[in-house]
């Protein structure tokens, strides 16, 4: 009998547990990648959700620049900074449940150093959320502004490099690329109002 619910889970590949030789990786990784094509479109409410996601970036910045000097500029960047952090903590939680659920189609999840990896880029974003709380206590909120660009900018890096393993589906990058670049986008224009 199979324990409940496992007959919705996807099959997994099972790779051997000494470490494969470089042929081997990258016959997984075609192989991942292959699979991928499965995974070509994300569900429309997902894209939806993620678009609907910049209006707080949107929002904050539109109103840091409408209002230069004014009262409502120091703590709309604090809410730009505060939103952030929460979406980059989001980003990291992606790659926790790629590593304790793996979407269908993709082989590495079973491997646990590719496991280790993912939860850890699973905290690593939430860190640097958190320290770009911390740094107005401490500093100019620019500092935790500039932070953000590159916690954005090196977190969608690495998981391009993924993706490109077969790690993460294309989809899912499509569209972290897009929502990403408008979020940078966002945070330099900010940066450089208040900097100039």
């Amino acid at each position: 009998m199979l324990p409940r619910g496992s007959q919705d889970r996807p099959a997994t590949i099972a790779t051997p547990a000494r470490p494969a030789s470089p042929g081997h990786r990258r016959a997984l990784a075609a192989h991942a990648r292959q699979e991928n094509k499965v995974i070509r479109r994300l569900p429309i409410v997902a894209v939806v959700l993620g678009v609907a996601g910049l209006l707080p970036f949107l929002g904050c910045t539109i109103g840091i620049l409408l209002f230069p000097g004014e009262v409502p500029v120091p703590r709309l960047v604090m809410a730009l900074i505060d939103y952030g952090a929460v979406i980059l903590a989001f980003l990291g939680g992606v790659h926790w449940g790629f590593a304790l659920e793996p979407a269908p189609g993709l082989v590495e999840p079973t491997r646990p150093s590719t496991d280790r990896k993912r939860l850890a880029l699973g905290v690593i974003p939430s860190l640097i959320g958190w320290a770009a709380l911390l740094i107005p206590l401490v500093s100019s909120p620019l500092v935790a502004v500039a932070l953000l660009v590159v916690g954005f900018a090196v977190t969608t890096m690495v998981e391009q490099q993924a993706q490109r393993r077969g790690a993460v589906p294309a989809a899912y990058m499509a569209l972290r690329w897009v929502l990403t670049a408008v979020v940078l986008i966002c945070l330099m224009t900010v940066l450089l109002d208040r900097i100039f």
